[in-house]
């Protein structure tokens, strides 16, 4: 999927091709499309009957769930109180 010349250049598109999704992600095309099989990727929007378009937004959100490497096992609970109030208020 070429960049749209309509776009501004400091407009990136939402939607990027099956290539540039890999790419993002730093993966091969076809380690993309495995991960995107087993479900460590979303799969592609339909932009018609044959054009598919990926989501980075998706993408963002599905490296985000990959697992880190080596031993951080941290787990960021920075606004895991937020709803402690209203939780222990409604008890």
């Amino acid at each position: 999927m070429p960049r749209q010349t309509a776009l501004p250049p400091s407009l990136a598109p939402r939607l990027i091709s099956r290539e540039a999704a890999a790419a993002y992600i730093c993966v091969s095309p076809n380690t993309f499309d495995e991960m995107v099989k087993n479900g460590q990727m979303p799969g592609a929007r339909l932009l018609g009957s044959r054009r598919r378009g990926w989501d980075v937004r998706q993408l963002d959100i599905a490296i985000d769930q990959l697992p880190s490497d080596g031993n951080n096992t941290h787990v960021d609970e920075t606004w895991s109180d937020v709803d402690a109030p209203k939780a222990a208020a409604s008890r």
